[in-house]
């Protein structure tokens, strides 16, 4: 006769618990991401009905202040040329999105579609400009 232990050791373990730690952080990280703005530039942007998006390569913002920004960083419209070269180097075709508050006169805008076309024409490139609206409500 061989004497057995009561107490058998079973190799498995309870996957209740790591459910539901993997369901809170779901749920953490869908809420934190709402909450996380894509524009660092507050922008009232114009709005539209279309539904159409666009990969993005570049992005330009107008302020309410007129003032130029290329990823959030500040351009004196003297340099947008030079400085939208830069940034677009190496790209043949690339899309700059232009992020412009509502009440930015259209010669802003055209300024900045003239900058892009003069580096479509020095770099012989092909890049185009779109205008970024809001969904209406």
């Amino acid at each position: 006769m061989a004497i057995r232990p009561r107490n058998k050791i079973k190799p498995e373990f309870s996957t209740a618990s790591m459910s539901d730690l993997v369901f809170l952080l779901l749920i953490f990280f869908m809420l934190t991401s709402t909450l996380v703005s894509p524009n660092a530039i507050k922008l009232l942007l114009p709005s539209s009905s279309s539904k159409t998006m666009a990969k993005q390569s570049l992005t330009v913002y107008i302020d309410a202040g007129y003032n130029y920004y290329i990823e959030e960083n500040p351009v004196n419209p003297e340099f947008l040329v030079e400085t939208i070269g830069n940034s677009l180097q190496g790209q043949a075709d690339a899309s700059v999105v232009l992020r412009a508050d509502q009440t930015v006169p259209v010669q802003y805008v055209v300024t900045l579609i003239d900058a892009v076309n003069q580096v479509n024409e020095l770099m012989k490139t092909h890049h185009k400009v779109i205008l970024a609206t809001k969904p209406k409500s």
